[in-house]
């Protein structure tokens, strides 16, 4: 499942996945809560708390994260992934290189800096 985080800044759209995610997630949550950032600010500040197994994640939802990506190509701004699993933390260093805006992996008890540098693009502790 997905859920909004409460009580994020305005300019943030904050998403946490606990158990298993599914395609509806993404297209009756995720999306149209993008969607409504993009439009509001014309660009994307998102974070992505992953507090579930990689294999709790169906195929269709990884695709339509995949079109979330292509969809709002342009307007990535920047993009927290709060995650303690290694290799979801490395392959958001290496997806950095070669998406516009900025992403970063944070580790889960981080979460509050990585909210705060999603809003303001620093750390607080910078």
């Amino acid at each position: 499942m997905i859920t909004l985080i409460p009580d994020v800044p305005e300019n943030v759209a904050a998403f946490k996945a606990t158990g298993e995610i599914s395609k509806e997630d993404f297209e009756n949550l995720v999306i149209p809560h993008v969607k409504a950032k993009v439009n509001t600010f014309d660009e994307l500040n998102y974070l992505f708390y992953l507090d579930t197994d990689l294999d709790q994640i169906s195929a269709g939802a990884w695709f339509q994260d995949a079109l979330l990506g292509l969809t709002n190509i342009m307007k990535w701004n920047r993009a927290a992934i709060v995650t303690d699993k290694k290799g979801v933390q490395n392959f958001t260093d290496i997806f950095s290189v070669v998406m516009p805006g900025e992403f970063k992996s944070f580790p889960e008890e981080d979460l509050e800096n990585a909210l705060f540098w999603c809003a303001n693009g620093n750390e607080i502790n910078d």
